[in-house]
């Protein structure tokens, strides 16, 4: 706990916009569950663009969260925490945004929180691709595997996955994983990594996404 007590604000108070756009189905009468819901940015986001008509977060961090307006449930709680409910079935979409390489059992807290989606909902999440050139690098190269503050090697991070991993994840959880999307963004012909994915027709991809994003679906 300690770990995240010792981050800055910062690190809490981002709204997660990448996430946001990746809600298909963009309903006011949505029910959205945020985990690691930070300060609550998101969550208030999602209810102004008229994404939900009911909005929930958790997160571990007490940042007086439930007086933020926008956000009819919160939680200060851990989701691994076996005596933590919710309703099951309940929710369209739940949030995941860079959560789950900070959880001791992954496998069995995506179980639970596939029981808590509505058949039909979906579950969006973000991770971080250990796969990524610079850090393999770093760590075959330079023999190097220090953490840091933030970013892959996040000293607070427990588990690490490449892009098979991450889909053998959700899809071991009950769920079918129904798109992928990353930060190697195609409209950005100028940054380097776009077009040296595009110059190696994509058969290096995997080497040079930091960040992935995965849609997946509880059928």
């Amino acid at each position: 706990m300690n770990l995240y007590q010792d981050k800055t604000s910062g690190y809490y108070s981002i709204c997660r916009e990448d996430l946001i756009q990746l809600i298909p189905d963009k309903n006011s009468a949505n029910r959205v569950l945020e985990i690691g819901a930070g300060a609550g940015q998101t969550l208030a986001r999602i209810k102004e663009l008229g994404y939900a008509g009911e909005t929930v977060g958790v997160d571990v961090v007490d940042l007086s969260q439930s007086s933020r307006p926008g956000i009819d449930r919160f939680y200060v709680a851990d989701i691994e925490d076996e005596t933590f409910a919710l309703d099951g079935q309940y929710f369209d979409v739940i949030l995941c945004g860079d959560v789950i390489e900070h959880l001791r059992d992954p496998w069995r807290a995506m179980k639970r929180l596939s029981t808590f989606l509505k058949s039909g909902g979906v579950l969006i999440a973000s991770i971080p691709n250990l796969r990524e050139k610079n850090l393999l690098k770093k760590i075959v190269l330079g023999g190097d595997f220090s953490y840091a503050d933030c970013g892959t090697l996040d000293r607070s991070h427990l588990r690490f996955f490449c892009k098979r991993n991450m889909i053998e994840l959700l899809e071991g959880s009950g769920l079918r994983v129904a798109r992928v999307a990353s930060d190697l963004d195609p409209k950005k012909l100028t940054h380097p990594r776009v077009w040296q994915n595009k110059i190696t027709f994509g058969l290096f991809e995997e080497f040079f996404v930091t960040q992935y994003y995965f849609v997946a679906e509880k059928p």
